[in-house]
């Protein structure tokens, strides 16, 4: 390929695919799209803009590359003679594990940082998220840059993207690597198959999104796909490094290194900008308002029982609604993007109401009058994966569970059964239990390695010499970081109650008690027993029967929201005054 050289890391992702598009269009670079999937997948919804990747793929003006940003190694073979790297690999938002989102965005950004160090790369610049600043509690009207970054986030996507944003600024003017971070907030477009349209859509469809969450009046930036590729271009012009050469140019040289706020510049109504986009779809406007006082204590004693299960290794398929996901609901989150347009020049090339317009159109299976979508291709949202998959985190747990491998689901099944029968069941001590494992571990180690191979004729593995157990550097540190995560949450959580000042907190905290209270009519070893068999039931059964489970689900919440209205008139006048105030 000719001319200086870029890589896109995530190039099969919303931005990161719109962004090589863009790239093509100026035919400043040669491109070499970055992700971890074996090709580059076509959708017939592309056609126009895959055939201009097409055909750059065959000049040699694209080329895509397998490559996980969690290999070093990997990411520098194909770094070598690269000009500029743009990193927008991402973890999608509901994969629930941590340490998928921290290998994936914090390690695979130390690993990129690294290889453009090595191999001599010039400019960095990160994906980052709006997200970053918002502690999942106070509403963020016009916040500009020098909002400090909250100590913790209610979300691993916030947490881990804080600190991979960290490592890339940091790294700014080190061995010639000129970096910055562009903060995306609320991005969307055509391709976003995992994205909040096809969610609208999907709720529109089944009738859920009759109802606003909160007052409705809650102002939020959205930001078209296009524009947000645009930045990134604006911002490769503007890092040019700041010496006499460049024309005393104070602007250009103080753009690297710093964070930037990417928006569309339109702020607009959360619900309103919904609202618009199911109705251009053909469905209904949601018009009845669900009270955020009423919607919160659920959401809390939802995400209660779910951290208490979570060590049992049981998720529910309602994973998503949580405090946090409500708060993205009903806060306030407008930023303002002062910096970006006058150190990267950026301005939006693409209006909100176009860019709805243009998104619509990508998806007229999705619209009410359409048929049901069978999501038989990886362009579709499900891309062949079940929604139990996915909130049980994807994961080597999501198979074991969900009995994807059958001998090896059975297997752990029933060493779980001996080990409860014959140990936890005898009533023996917590030392006692630990002592007669490692003593029947080491026994059985012992005249395991003893027996001959072959032992009748069978050939017996062996555990290799270079098999160790130790924990590394990177590892202690992330379970230190981990416990200490839930020390400070569960001080957080003591310290609000003891301040007096939060009532409705301190209810919640004495329902959600008060339901874990009723547990303690079962015996410890009969809660046990039961919760193991629904471990290994329970997913399964769901995943098999989604479609009913969902319908049923929506029968019942139409039938509380339905009477909820009803109670509410009846109640006397002074406390329906108090609920709309909490409202």
């Amino acid at each position: 390929m000719g001319g200086l050289r870029c890589v896109v890391t995530g190039g099969r992702g919303l931005v990161g695919r719109h962004l090589v598009l863009k790239l093509l269009q100026e035919e400043k670079f040669s491109v070499t799209v970055a992700d971890i999937g074996p090709e580059i997948e076509v959708c017939a919804e592309e056609e126009e803009e895959e055939g201009r990747l097409g055909m750059a793929l065959e000049s040699g003006k694209a080329e895509y590359v397998c490559v996980d940003v969690r290999s070093k190694r990997e990411l520098v073979e194909i770094f070598r003679d690269v000009a500029v790297v743009f990193h927008t690999t991402d973890m999608e938002s509901f994969v629930d594990s941590f340490q998928l989102h921290y290998d994936v965005t914090v390690s695979g950004t130390r690993n990129v940082i690294d290889a453009c160090w090595e191999c001599g790369v010039k400019k960095l610049i990160f994906a980052s998220s709006a997200n970053v600043v918002f502690d999942g509690v106070h509403d963020i009207v016009l916040g500009d840059e020098s909002l400090p970054i909250p100590d913790t986030h209610r979300d691993f996507a916030s947490d881990t993207k804080a600190h991979a944003e960290a490592l890339v600024l940091s790294a700014n003017g080190r061995q010639g690597l000129l970096t910055c971070a562009l903060r995306l907030s609320g991005v969307f477009g055509p391709g976003d198959n995992l994205g909040d349209i096809p969610a609208f859509a999907a709720s529109a469809r089944a009738g859920r999104l009759k109802f606003v969450v909160g007052d409705g009046e809650n102002m939020f930036d959205w930001t078209y796909v296009e524009n947000v590729a645009h930045a990134f271009l604006c911002a490769e012009r503007a890092l040019v490094p700041g010496d006499d050469d460049v024309d005393g140019d104070d602007a250009v040289a103080a753009a690297a290194g710093k964070a930037y706020f990417i928006t569309n510049l339109e702020h607009v109504k959360f619900w309103e900008f919904v609202s618009n986009v199911v109705v251009e779809l053909g469905y209904t406007r949601p018009k009845y308002h669900l009270p955020i006082g009423i919607v919160m204590p659920l959401a809390a004693a939802i995400e209660a029982v779910m951290k208490l299960l979570a060590p049992l290794g049981i998720a529910t398929p309602f994973s998503n609604y949580t405090p946090f996901q409500m708060r993205l609901l009903t806060a306030t989150r407008t930023y303002n993007c002062s910096r970006a347009t006058q150190l990267l020049g950026y301005r939006p090339v693409v209006s909100l109401e176009e860019g709805i317009s243009r998104t619509v159109e990508w998806y007229p299976h999705l619209r009410a009058d359409a048929p049901d979508p069978e999501p038989t291709t990886s362009c579709k949202a499900a891309r062949g994966l079940s929604k139990t998959y996915a909130f049980l985190g994807g994961n080597r747990l999501a198979d074991l569970l969900l009995w994807r491998n059958k001998k090896q689901s059975l297997r752990t099944l029933v060493a779980l059964l001996f080990t409860f029968y014959f140990y936890y069941a005898s009533g023996c001590m917590l030392i006692s239990l630990l002592t007669r494992l490692l003593l029947w571990s080491l026994v059985i180690s012992f005249i395991y390695s003893r027996l001959p191979d072959p032992l009748w004729g069978i050939s017996l593995p062996r555990i290799p010499h270079s098999f160790s157990l130790q924990l590394s550097k990177e590892a202690t540190q992330q379970i230190a970081h981990t416990l200490t995560s839930v020390w400070n949450s569960g001080l957080s959580v003591l310290t609000r109650i003891a301040e007096g000042k939060d009532f409705i907190f301190f209810i919640r905290v004495l329902l959600v008690l008060q339901f874990f209270r009723l547990f303690g009519r079962y015996s410890l070893k009969s809660f046990s027993l039961i919760s193991l068999y629904l471990v290994f039931s329970l997913p399964f059964v769901y995943e098999q029967n989604e479609e009913e489970f969902e319908k049923l689900w929506e029968l019942i919440s139409e039938a509380i929201n339905s009477y909820w209205g009803l109670v509410v008139t009846k109640l006397p006048g002074s406390i329906q005054d108090w609920l709309k105030q909490k409202m």
